[in-house]
C-alpha cells in the first residue's frame, strides 16, 4: 500500500468516526417540539417529541428530570432546527399514555380536589392565615404539594400532621410570592392579553420604580402595577432601549442651550424618537433626537 492510499484510508476512517468532520457537532438537529399542559388552567410548557403520531387532546407520558407525569397535548408537533444545548433540560415525551395511566391521572385530579377541601378546613380550624393557591399530587403518588401564600411565616407543623393522617401520604408545604401566585392562577393584563407570567415568563427579575421614571411613565401605582400588585414585569422588556437612549443624551432636568432654543430637558419619547425641552417661558418644544445630537455636537 502506497503512502498516499494509506492517508486516504485513514481520512475515510476518521470521517466515519466523526473526527475532523467540519460542522458535525455545530449543526442544529431537526427536532419536534410540542406544547403540553399538566392540568386544565395551567400554563403550557414545551417538550421534545420525535416520531410520535400525536394530536391536540391526546394524553402522553412525559419524562421530567425529577419524575414522570401524564400531560395533555394542546398543539401539533412543530419541526424546528435546534441545538442540543437549547433542548437540555426540556421535558421529553416518551409515548402515548395508556388507558390505565389516564385513569390514574384522573384519579389524581379528584384526589387533589379532596385534599384542597381538607386543607382549607383544617387551616380554618387552626386559625392559620394562609391562602391556598394550588394542590398537586405527583403522578407516582409519592407526595402531595400544597402551594400557599401568607403575609409572614406560618407554623404548619400541626396542619401537616393532620393532613398526613387524613390523606395517608407525604405532605410538602410550599410558600410562594404573589408574583408566582399570579402565574399559577393566570389572568388578563392591562394590555388585554394573558399575563406574561402565566404564559412565557419563567424568571422574575426585580423591577424598581426607577425603571418607570426612566420611561417617563405616570408614577400611579394603579397604572404601573400588575394584577399581583407588584410593578409590571413588562417594564423590563424595553428598559435596555431606554437606558441606551438616556446614556447618549443629557439627563432629564438638565439645562441645554441650542441655536434656536434654550431650556431644560423634560422628557424623551422613544417611539417618536424625540426630546422635549421646556423653555423659560414654559413653552415645550419637541426636537428629533438626531437633530438634538447634531446641535449638541
Amino acid at each position: 500500500m502506497t503512502k498516499e492510499s494509506a492517508q486516504k484510508r485513514k481520512h475515510k476512517k476518521s470521517k466515519k468516526k466523526g473526527k475532523n468532520y467540519p460542522g458535525k457537532n455545530n449543526k442544529n438537529k431537526e427536532l419536534q417540539i410540542i406544547e403540553l399542559i399538566l392540568r386544565e388552567g395551567y400554563a403550557g410548557f414545551h417538550a421534545v417529541t420525535q416520531g410520535l403520531a400525536i394530536k391536540p387532546g391526546d394524553f402522553v407520558l412525559v419524562e421530567f428530570p425529577e419524575q414522570k407525569e401524564v400531560a395533555k397535548v394542546v398543539s401539533l408537533p412543530v419541526s424546528i432546527p435546534i441545538s442540543q444545548e437549547a433542548i437540555d433540560g426540556l421535558p421529553r415525551v416518551k409515548r402515548l399514555a395508556t388507558s390505565k395511566e389516564i385513569e390514574k391521572y384522573r384519579e389524581n385530579l379528584a384526589f387533589e380536589e379532596k385534599a384542597w377541601s381538607i386543607c382549607e378546613q383544617l387551616a380554618e380550624e387552626q386559625g392559620l392565615e394562609m391562602k391556598l393557591v394550588r394542590v398537586e399530587r405527583l403522578f407516582d403518588r409519592s407526595k402531595v404539594i400544597f402551594y400557599y401564600t401568607a403575609d409572614g411565616r406560618i407554623d404548619f407543623r400541626q396542619l401537616v400532621k393532620d393532613l398526613v393522617r387524613a390523606l395517608r401520604t407525604r405532605i410538602e408545604m410550599r410558600q410562594i410570592g404573589v408574583r408566582h401566585e399570579a402565574g399559577m392562577v393566570g389572568g388578563i393584563g392591562c394590555c388585554g392579553r394573558e399575563i406574561c407570567c402565566a404564559t412565557f415568563l419563567k424568571k422574575f427579575d426585580p423591577v424598581s420604580i426607577k425603571i418607570a421614571k426612566e420611561q417617563s411613565l405616570p408614577l400611579d401605582p394603579v397604572k404601573i402595577s400588575g394584577i399581583c400588585g407588584r410593578l409590571l414585569c413588562c417594564l423590563l422588556f424595553e428598559h435596555n432601549v431606554y437606558a441606551e437612549l438616556s446614556a447618549s443624551l443629557p439627563k432629564i432636568g438638565k439645562k441645554v442651550s441650542l441655536e434656536e432654543v434654550e431650556g431644560r430637558v423634560v422628557r424623551y419619547n422613544i417611539f417618536r424618537e424625540s426630546v422635549t425641552i421646556e423653555t423659560g417661558e414654559g413653552e415645550e418644544i419637541e426636537i428629533a433626537i438626531d437633530n438634538f445630537k447634531k446641535e449638541l455636537g
